[in-house]
């Protein structure tokens, strides 16, 4: 029989992160067929919860002591999936789907920029410093463009999410908040 007296508690700490990491892809996704079935002004919200998850992922590693490297890979790909491909596929949904090839591909630029951007931060060493945009922020300001889709025109969007992706792969450097 199960009994939580015999439950090792350390190895659940050890994991919590990337839960709260899987959280936040979860969220991320849900946030995709969401805008994929019509919905997008609920995708907002997911979008930003995942950001809140993505938050708390590395402060509950350092806290624990559980950084890993394949923490910092899963970090990275759920990052992606929630601050670059949904957001992208969220703006390009309610604004772009009229420009044709040239919101398809300021699309894929953004995305593209943001796979860069996180192999980049992967392979190098932190120094107390992000060099570029990191994808988290660029993610939670073009969602946050949903509220001027009304008052815009594309090609004002388009050239947004392109600096918003030039700003990602720029050696920029931000320091840490």
């Amino acid at each position: 029989m199960f009994s939580f007296r015999y439950f090792d508690y350390t190895k659940l700490k050890l994991q919590l992160a990337n839960i709260i990491t899987l959280f936040n892809l979860s969220l991320g996704i849900i946030a995709i067929l969401l805008v994929l079935q019509g919905h997008a002004h609920m995708s907002l919200m997911f979008i930003f919860f995942a950001a809140l998850f993505d938050r708390f992922d590395g402060m509950v590693a350092r806290h624990y002591h559980a950084e890993s490297a394949f923490g910092k890979e899963l970090d990275s790909l759920s990052d992606l999936v929630s601050f670059g491909v949904a957001p992208a596929i969220l703006l390009y949904d309610t604004a772009l789907t009229d420009t044709m090839w040239i919101g398809l591909s300021a699309v894929i630029f953004y995305i593209l920029a943001g796979a860069v951007r996180l192999a980049r931060y992967n392979v190098e060493e932190f120094d107390g410093s992000y060099y570029g945009l990191p994808i988290t922020a660029a993610g939670v300001l073009l969602t946050l463009s949903y509220f001027v889709v009304p008052y815009l025109i594309a090609p004002y969007l388009v050239i947004y999410m392109c600096i918003l992706a030039w700003l990602m792969v720029s050696r920029i450097r931000i320091a840490k908040v």
